[in-house]
C-alpha cells in the first residue's frame, strides 16, 4: 500500500519530465520526414548513413562537453574558436616546425585544456558570468589563431598535415577507421555496394567506422556514466541547480565547474584534431558558430539554460537530429541555408518545451 504522506508521481508524468523526451520525439519526426522525401536518394543507403553519422558525430563530440558544463550552470562560447586554434597549433608544430604529429597533438591538448582551466578560473574568481568571460575568449582565440597562422605561414590555411602524419602512432586514433575487414566482408556477401571502376574497384563504398564516430560514442558513454552513475555526476547537478546550497552540503562547486570547463576544451580539441586529420589541413576560420550549435544540441536534449537539469544522451540525440537534417537537405536537393532556419526554429521550440517541463517539475504556473 502506498504511503499517503509521499506524493505519488504517475508514470506518464515521470516520462513527461525526462529531459530526453523532446529530443526523442524530434529524432523520430526527422527520420520519418526524410524517409518520405529523401528515402530514394541514397540517404539511408550505406554511404548516406555514413555521411549523416559522421556529421552527427561532429556535433555530438562538442555537445557532450557543452551539456555537462551547462548542467553545471555555465556556458562556454569559446568552443568554436578553440577548434580553429587547436587545429592551427597542430599544423604549425607539425608542418612548419617539423615536430612529430603525436607531439603536436599532445601540445595542442595541453594548451587548450589549460585555456579551459583559465576560463573556469576567471569565472570563479571574478564572479563574472561565464557568458561574458567566454565571449571575450571567443574573440581572443579567433584573433590569436589568425595572427599565428599569418605570422608563421602568411596564410590562413595550412596544408600538408596528412603527409606529416604518415607513420605516426597517434594520428590514426583521430583520423583512421576501424573494422575494415568486417566491412570488406559485408561487401563480399553483397550487403554493401562496391566501387565498379577505378583504382578502388571491388572495395566497399564504406571502408569502416571512422574514428570520429568512435570518439563520439566513447564520449557519450563516458559522459552519461559520469552524470548518472557517479557521485561527481550528482555534484554536477547540484552545482548547476543551486551552487550555494550545494556548498552548504559539502559539494566542491568551484572544482566541479573548473573541471567541466577543462572537459569542454578537451572535447573541442578532439573535434579539431579529428577534423585536421580528416582534411589534412588546418584553417583559421574552422569551428565558426560551433559553440552555438553545441548549445542548441544541448537545449534540444532537454537541458535548462539555468543549469541543474539535462542529459548527455539528450544532447547526443540533438546532435543526431542536426546531422540527419543537414544531410537530409543535401540529399533532398533543398537549399543548404535552410539548415540555419531549422536551427533557429528548433531552438525556440526546445526552449518552450523545456520551460513547460521545468514548470511541471517545480509546480510553477
Amino acid at each position: 500500500m502506498a504511503d499517503e504522506r509521499i506524493k505519488q508521481v504517475s508514470k506518464l508524468r515521470r516520462a513527461m519530465i525526462r529531459p530526453e523526451l523532446g529530443a526523442i520525439a524530434g529524432a523520430i519526426l526527422v527520420f520519418v520526414f526524410f524517409l518520405m522525401i529523401a528515402g530514394d536518394s541514397g540517404m539511408f543507403g550505406p554511404k548516406g548513413i555514413q555521411n549523416w553519422t559522421v556529421v552527427s558525430a561532429q556535433f555530438a563530440i562538442i555537445a557532450v562537453g557543452a551539456s555537462l558544463l551547462m548542467i553545471a550552470g555555465e556556458f562556454d562560447l569559446s568552443v568554436g574558436s578553440m577548434i580553429g586554434f587547436a587545429g592551427i597549433v597542430i599544423a604549425i608544430l607539425s608542418v612548419q616546425w617539423g615536430w612529430p604529429v603525436w607531439a603536436a597533438i599532445i601540445v595542442a591538448f595541453v594548451i587548450c585544456v589549460a585555456l579551459g582551466a583559465l576560463n573556469g578560473f576567471l569565472v570563479i574568481k571574478t564572479g563574472l558570468p561565464s557568458f561574458i568571460v567566454t565571449l571575450a575568449f571567443l574573440y581572443i582565440l579567433r584573433g590569436m589563431t589568425i595572427w599565428l597562422s599569418i605570422t608563421t605561414t602568411q596564410k590562413t590555411i595550412i596544408g600538408g598535415v596528412k603527409s606529416a602524419a604518415e607513420g605516426d602512432w597517434l594520428a590514426p586514433l583521430f583520423g583512421g577507421t576501424i573494422l575494415k575487414g568486417l566491412f570488406q566482408w559485408f561487401a563480399d556477401i553483397g550487403m554493401i555496394d562496391t566501387f565498379t571502376r577505378g583504382s578502388r574497384m571491388g572495395q566497399p563504398v564504406v571502408e569502416g567506422v571512422p574514428m570520429l564516430v568512435v570518439w563520439a560514442l566513447g564520449l557519450i558513454i563516458f559522459g552519461q556514466w559520469l552524470l548518472t552513475k557517479t557521485r561527481f555526476g550528482n555534484w554536477i547537478f547540484a552545482a548547476g541547480g543551486d551552487a550555494q546550497a550545494a556548498r552548504y552540503v559539502g559539494v566542491p562547486v568551484n572544482r566541479v565547474k573548473m573541471l567541466m570547463f577543462m572537459f569542454t576544451a578537451f572535447t573541442a580539441t578532439v573535434f579539431a584534431t579529428a577534423q585536421v586529420m580528416e582534411f589534412g589541413s588546418a584553417a583559421a576560420d574552422r569551428g565558426l558558430l560551433k559553440e552555438f550549435e553545441a548549445i542548441i544540441c544541448v537545449v534540444i536534449g532537454g537541458a535548462l539554460l539555468t543549469g541543474g537539469y539535462g542529459s548527455v544522451v539528450g544532447a547526443a540525440l540533438g546532435a543526431l537530429i542536426f546531422g540527419v537534417v543537414q544531410q537530409g537537405l543535401f540529399f533532398s536537393g533543398a537549399e543548404s541555408s535552410l539548415f540555419r532556419v531549422f536551427l533557429g526554429t528548433i531552438l525556440i521550440l526546445a526552449v518552450i518545451l523545456n520551460t513547460y517541463i521545468r514548470r511541471l517539475i517545480t509546480g510553477e504556473r
